[in-house]
């Protein structure tokens, strides 16, 4: 115990006593650390926004989708078909789901009519698609309440009624045969630039309020379910549909968000580990190389150590000794910088999308990288420790 502590102290001093040699040959290993650490940060974040995009558009993990229509291509009644919806979502404790459907609504703006595209929905449809207002909120339970309906709008409508601070109150009415009085509470992000206006209804208040629009259409179902059961409930919602509404139906129930997202993000994620290795692999070359030389201009040193009776293994371990320790410490200095990097830089700007549900830094990451560091540091201290070991005491004195 008491040789193997003192090759450790041994090795330590070495890296003290060249410390400049030591700094200049672990700036590559440090900065590749610093590289790999903050490629994971980024392969966390990008991965996150890519799933907060498709949840938006796509709906989250599972997302089954129901529509039906009669053989002979009519409509069936919207009622029959809510009334119908609203005993699946019962029958199934679904606690997620909407009935959706979209139409051009007429909204007056101060200078004229102008239809917009309307979606009506129930308010776990917010939840549902991760949609998260850039102004005000979402709609709530007391909404449902409310004398006058509420109305969620993009910045494009926010922007045409003259972007009023929703602190106010502001309304907007809602044209056709019975005008009535909207309220607006929240603005969402557009989903593209020029994109038109469009906004937001609740289901409860379409009805209270007869707001129709010029296209009606059949409504259709979204819900939100376990992925484990998203195969068998959409055989049981098929066939519970047809036999509620009581006529021959065509249903459709398939899952609208992409169900091979976990094979993409594993794929990603190889990608990001592969990158990683690159460059942890690219400091340590430049690692053995500075070694490599550096023994050569100690084999004096080194000999002398063999003639007072150091053993083969002794000289070996704290040579090797000397980049673990070095690695170590530059790894531990790579990561200090990934941290400072990633907390500073915006981060949405570079990888191209907003993240709501940022993810804390990858302690994962952190410790991969000292972890790397440390034996890309053993390894590439054995083939100086394995040139030092096969110094001989006559060439070293000669030297």
């Amino acid at each position: 115990m008491t040789g193997l502590v003192a090759a450790f102290a041994e090795a330590w001093d070495e890296v003290r006593i060249h410390k400049v040699r030591v700094i200049v040959s672990l700036i590559g290993v440090l900065i590749a650390v610093a590289a790999m650490t903050v490629i994971t940060a980024l392969g966390d974040m990008a991965r996150q926004a890519n799933a907060e995009h498709s949840e938006r558009t796509s709906g989250r993990p599972a997302t089954l989708q129901v529509s039906a229509w009669s053989m002979d291509g009519s409509l069936v009644a919207s009622d029959t078909l809510t009334g119908a919806y609203a005993e699946i979502v019962e029958r199934h404790s679904v606690t997620y789901s909407s009935v959706l459907s979209t139409n051009e609504q007429l909204f007056r703006f101060t200078d004229g009519v102008e239809p917009v595209w309307t979606t009506y929905i129930d308010r776990s449809y917010g939840e549902m698609h991760r949609i998260e207002p850039r102004e005000g909120r979402w709609f709530t339970a007391a909404d449902e309440r409310r004398f006058a309906p509420a109305v969620v709008v993009n910045e494009a409508f926010h922007q045409r009624m003259g972007a009023p601070d929703l602190r106010t109150n502001p309304t907007v009415v809602i044209g056709g045969e019975r005008p009535v009085r909207a309220t607006v509470i929240g603005v969402t992000p557009d989903a593209y630039s020029d994109e038109s206006p469009s906004a937001f209804l609740l289901n409860s208040h379409q009805a209270q309020w007869g707001i129709q629009g010029a296209y009606p259409g059949a409504p259709i179902l979204e819900l939100w379910v376990p992925p484990e059961a998203a195969d068998e409930l959409t055989g049981v919602v098929t066939s519970d549909l047809a036999s509620l509404v009581g006529v021959d139906l065509q249903v459709d129930v398939y899952r609208i968000d992409p169900s091979d997202f976990d094979v993409i993000d594993g794929q990603l994620q190889w990608v990001i580990r592969g990158v990683s290795v690159i460059a942890l692999g690219m400091g340590a070359l430049g690692l053995v190389n500075i070694a490599l030389v550096t023994v050569r201009y100690r084999v004096r040193e080194i000999g002398v150590r063999r003639s007072f009776g150091a053993t083969s293994g002794r000289v070996f371990f704290s040579v090797m000794m000397e980049s673990v320790f070095a690695t170590a410490v530059a790894g531990l200095a790579g990561v200090v910088l990934a941290v400072a990097i990633v907390k500073n830089v915006p981060i949405e700007e570079l990888i191209g999308g907003s993240v709501t549900d940022v993810p804390a830094f990858p302690v994962r990451a952190a410790v991969e990288g000292l972890v790397a560091a440390t034996a890309i540091g053993a390894l590439a201290g054995i083939v100086p420790a394995t040139v030092a070991v096969r110094v001989k005491v006559i060439d070293a004195i000669r030297f």
